[in-house]
Formats: structure tokens, sequence, C-alpha cells
């Protein structure tokens, strides 16, 4: 591939890998797709192409579509509540290639593990119409070109989606600092064993997602109610607490755009949990513990000198 052809793929992506990884939830199929779109970039005769954003664009997302049926297929035999994989952000580091861009609320929306779980519901089309739409603001003449469907179709696809997956919506989320404090209370009533304390900050209705993946231990269904979570997180705090000294190095990461909580024992990456919140109180834990999502994760911390590797 010619300089110019090379530098205008780099270009794009991030904004590719961010739109893959919205569609499909995982890193290394999300990389995979991109990588199938430069192959076919390369070998194309790109003097044709008019607009290289728009028809990469276009690959990615039909690339991306290819791939959700497998996926499916897969996740419908997952052991365990299924989540998507986590991704820490920051600037300029790994994760930050992986989100995409972060720049508007829409855009850090799009990738809160709640909301890329509820993604699970909406058909293949309605994913990508509300992935162009909500996260990078496509107009829906734009996107009927992508998915080869009218205007029409691509306005009715983005409603039945927005319909679906409203209640991720986080009209009452607080700030970034107050978000940080409600995690920062979280992990350390659970270390102190503190049951009052932890039912305090978690709602009536409160659910807990504890995806093992059936490699670990986890809850094999989801945990609901404000006691049920808070016992739940103890007991995970109470087997940590019979760990040897110094094995435990709980943190307070930036992944998927908000603050939550990262565990290591012995230097390992075992759990990140993602606290979701309505104004001071968590309404759902996103705990993923399936080591087999949690490694791009650890190599991400690991760069950005949050979560130093083991020596």
């Amino acid at each position: 591939m010619d300089e110019a052809g090379l530098a205008a793929f780099e270009e794009l992506r991030p904004r590719l890998t961010g739109l893959a990884y919205r569609m499909l939830a995982e890193v290394q199929e999300a990389e995979d797709a991109v990588q199938d779109a430069y192959l076919r970039w390369s070998g194309t005769d790109r003097a044709a192409v008019e607009e290289p954003r728009a028809w990469l664009i276009k690959v990615v997302t039909n690339l991306c579509l290819n791939r959700l049926a497998s996926a499916r297929a897969r996740r419908e035999t997952y052991t365990g509540p299924w989540l998507p994989e986590p991704v820490p952000g920051g600037p300029g580091g790994l994760g930050a290639r992986v989100l995409g861009p972060l720049e508007t609320a829409e855009q850090r929306d799009s990738v809160s593990l709640a909301l890329l779980t509820l993604m699970e519901s909406l058909t293949p089309a309605e994913r990508a119409v509300f992935v162009l739409r909500e996260a990078f603001g496509y107009r829906h003449r734009d996107i009927a070109g992508v998915l080869d469907v009218t205007e029409t179709a691509s306005r009715q696809l983005h409603r039945r989606a927005r319909q679906r997956v409203a209640s991720a919506e986080r009209r009452f989320a607080p700030p970034g600092e107050r978000w940080r404090r409600l995690v920062e209370r979280f992990l350390d009533a659970a270390v102190r064993g503190d049951l009052a304390g932890l039912e305090a900050i978690l709602a009536e209705d409160v659910v807990a997602w504890s995806d093992g993946g059936g490699k670990v231990t986890a809850a094999r269904n989801l945990v609901t109610g404000r006691t049920r979570v808070a016992r739940f997180f103890l007991g995970v705090a109470r087997r940590a607490a019979d760990l040897p000294a110094g094995s435990l190095e709980p943190s307070i990461e930036e992944v998927n755009g908000v603050p939550a909580l990262a565990v290591r024992v012995d230097a390992e990456l075992t759990m990140i949990a993602v606290l979701e919140a309505s104004g001071d109180r968590v309404t759902a834990v996103h705990a993923v513990l399936n080591p087999d999502k949690l490694g791009f994760a650890a190599r991400a911390l690991s760069r950005s000198g949050r979560l130093p590797g083991p020596s």
C-alpha cells in the first residue's frame, strides 16, 4: 500500500475501531474486523473511492454485521450472565484506541457497559443504526447508504432501538467526581464489611451482573435487590480478606468512560466492576471476572502505569 493510502487508513483507525467495539463489544473481534477492512482497503482501487471515510465506515459496519451472527450464537450458550469486555480509557492509552472518540456525552454513553449489554437485545441492523446515529452523529440519509436501506427504514430502525435501550439512559448520572466518590464509598464499605454502609449507597432495585464465563466462581444468575446485592459483594470481600497480606490490590480506574473498581490478586487483574448510578445511589453493578475478558484491560492498565504488571 502506498504511503497516502496507509496514512488515510491510520487516521481513521481509532474511529473504525470505536465503531467495531460498539457493534461487537469485544476488543479482539473489533480489531479483527478493522484489520479485515484494512486488507480490503489495501486491495481496492483507491482512485475510484470518492470518500474514503464513508467507504471504510460501510465496510467495517458490514463486517461487524457478519460477525454478530456467530457472536450471538456463542453468547447464547455462555455460562452465566454475559457482559461486554471492559476497556480502560485515558488519553493516548491502549483503551483510547479501542473506544474511539469520547468527545461528547453521547459518545461516552455509547460505550457504557450497561448500554452495550442492552444493545444485545437489538437486531444487528438496529444496533448498527443506533451506533452510527447516537455515537457518531450520522444522518439517516448517510446511514441508509451504509446499510443499503431507505432513509425511512433507517429512522424506523433507530426509533425501535431507542425504545429498547431507553432504560440505559443516565439522565441523572452524577458528575465524574461524585461518581468516583460513590465508587470509593462502595469499595470502603465492602472492605470494612459494613453491610449498612453498603446498603446506604445502593438503590432499592439495584441489580448485579457477575460474569465469570464458567472460568472462575461467579453468580450464575442476576443478583437483585439492595440487601442481596450488598450481601453478595460482602461475601466477595470476605473471601478476599482470607488472602495473604499484601496480595490484594484494589484501585479505582476509568473504564468505559466512568470510574470503576479494579482488583488485582498477586499482581494479576481478577475483576473489574463498573457501577451504574443515578444521583447518589448505585443502580447496577457489572462485575467482569472472566479472565478471557480481562487480558486487554490488564495490558492497558499496565501501560498506563496505574496497575503495574508482574515483575
